[in-house]
């Protein structure tokens, strides 16, 4: 069985480009993402706002 959906995987490789635009942005502040794990965990959040199958963070 997938560990993450379809949808959380192309959620992931939309946050990747724009990091590697330079445009991914790190929570309210201006600050740019330059780190791949960074981008890979933003474009996870996002995909479990909306939704997508993704197993919980670990904390």
């Amino acid at each position: 069985m997938a560990k993450y959906s379809e949808k959380a995987g192309e959620k992931v490789e939309k946050t990747m480009h724009e990091m590697k635009e330079g445009k991914l942005k790190s929570g309210n502040s201006d600050k740019k993402v330059t780190s791949r794990k960074q981008a890979i965990a933003i474009g996870l959040s996002e995909a479990r706002k909306e939704g997508a199958k993704v197993p919980k963070k670990k904390s």
